[in-house]
């Protein structure tokens, strides 16, 4: 199961990627935008998000 959850977790690390770039594609002409960048830390900082709020009625992972 650890080799799996190291996969998805490449995974979502490179889909964040795929959308900050397209992002900063999508608002390259837009006067006084900023470029954005996918970051370690970011995706880190979502995990354990994610893995800490907790439904108050199931008890699962949101």
């Amino acid at each position: 199961m650890r080799a799996l959850r190291t996969a998805a977790s490449g995974m979502a690390a490179q889909q964040l990627n795929v959308e900050v770039i397209s992002n900063n594609i999508a608002n390259m002409n837009t006067i006084g935008y900023k470029r954005q960048r996918a970051e370690f830390q970011d995706l880190l900082y979502q995990n354990v998000e994610r893995m800490g709020a907790q439904s108050s009625t199931q008890g699962t992972v949101v």
